[in-house]
């Protein structure tokens, strides 16, 4: 048996704010009068649409890929994503002089499938249904002796993803405000345990939910059973990037512990905070990057009255998938 793997802590998170300082964006923390009204709440997006690669997943990739040893940088990197950390690890890289291999679902929206390899990184097509991505790319490492980075079940990860947490934490602060209420989505569990890590060391009586699609809230209902469940489905969902069958085993144990409650939303409700995002703040936003601004809009949690932030974690989406979205 492997050594026991130390949890990430709000120390760790301080770290990688120091490692990404200067390389990834600090991205805004947007407030609109429409929004407001919409929610019953003052809300605040922290819009990671801006990010590098249109999404959070840089962080975490550049704080992780930055820590591999001089000598074991020849031999590369891989990783396996829906597309948003397929392109952060890409794009971080890139910028470290690293080879990339990135194995991606056939069904992939083609933005992210191409930007990838814009990136430079080669792309390794699974089917998502019959295939098991993780068993592919640690195959393609073990032959290569390259460094697997997985999408969100590493602590390196989860405090790259968590100086979205101290960011929100400073923002708020600066305006003389306290968060009475975190809405962020959830798959494999990375953006959750990370940030809720840092803004609950700033605002230790903070209330975060979790939120994901209709029939893919493995982690909701993780959190009600005491113990990670799976989804029965492995796709069917528009929210593409939020369709991980389980709950980290390194995520879980933060997020049930921080979080310990979640909220869902529908297909037909992503399309219409993703209408809304452009339509009323000038935003574009994919539909997985869009789950907890859907949820607030369609009343859950209840935060009226309230100081709620809500991450938009990417903006990745096809041209063609955001016209039929923006459309409804």
């Amino acid at each position: 048996m492997g050594r026991p793997t130390v949890l990430p802590t709000a120390a760790d998170v301080e770290a990688a704010a120091k490692r990404i300082a200067g390389v990834a964006v600090r991205t805004p923390l947007v407030n609109s009068s429409v929004l407001d009204a919409a929610v019953g709440a003052r809300v605040f997006l922290k819009c990671e649409t801006l990010q590098h690669t249109g999404s959070f997943k840089f962080r975490g990739a550049y704080n992780k890929l930055s820590q591999i040893p001089e000598a074991k940088r020849a031999a590369g990197v891989v990783a396996y994503s829906s597309g948003n950390h397929a392109q952060g690890v890409a794009a971080a890289a890139k910028l470290l002089g690293m080879r990339a291999t990135i194995v991606m679902p056939s069904d992939a929206p083609k933005a992210k499938r191409e930007r990838t390899a814009a990136h430079g990184a080669e792309v390794v097509l699974y089917n998502r249904d019959t295939e098991d991505r993780a068993a592919i790319a640690h195959k393609i490492a073990q032959e290569r002796g390259a460094t697997i980075v997985p999408p969100y079940d590493d602590p390196q990860i989860i405090a790259g993803q968590g100086t979205i947490g101290r960011e929100i934490a400073e923002d708020l602060t600066a305006l003389g405000l306290k968060p009475d209420v975190l809405v962020i989505g959830a798959s494999g569990g990375g953006l959750a345990a990370g940030t809720s890590l840092a803004l609950k060391a700033a605002f230790s009586d903070v209330k975060i939910y979790t939120a994901e699609p209709e029939g893919f809230d493995d982690t909701a209902r993780s959190f009600k059973s005491g113990h990670r469940e799976s989804n029965a489905k492995a796709s069917g969902t528009i929210c593409d990037a939020l369709m991980t069958q389980i709950p980290g085993e390194i995520t879980f144990p933060i997020t049930s512990k921080l979080i310990g409650d979640g909220v869902t939303a529908s297909d037909a409700e992503v399309a219409r905070a993703v209408a809304f995002a452009f339509r009323e703040l000038k935003l574009v936003v994919e539909p997985g990057g869009a789950i907890g601004l859907a949820a607030l809009l369609a009343g859950r949690p209840p935060v009226k009255g309230k100081v709620v932030v809500a991450v938009l974690s990417g903006g990745n989406v096809d041209a063609e998938m955001f016209d039929k979205l923006i459309a409804a």
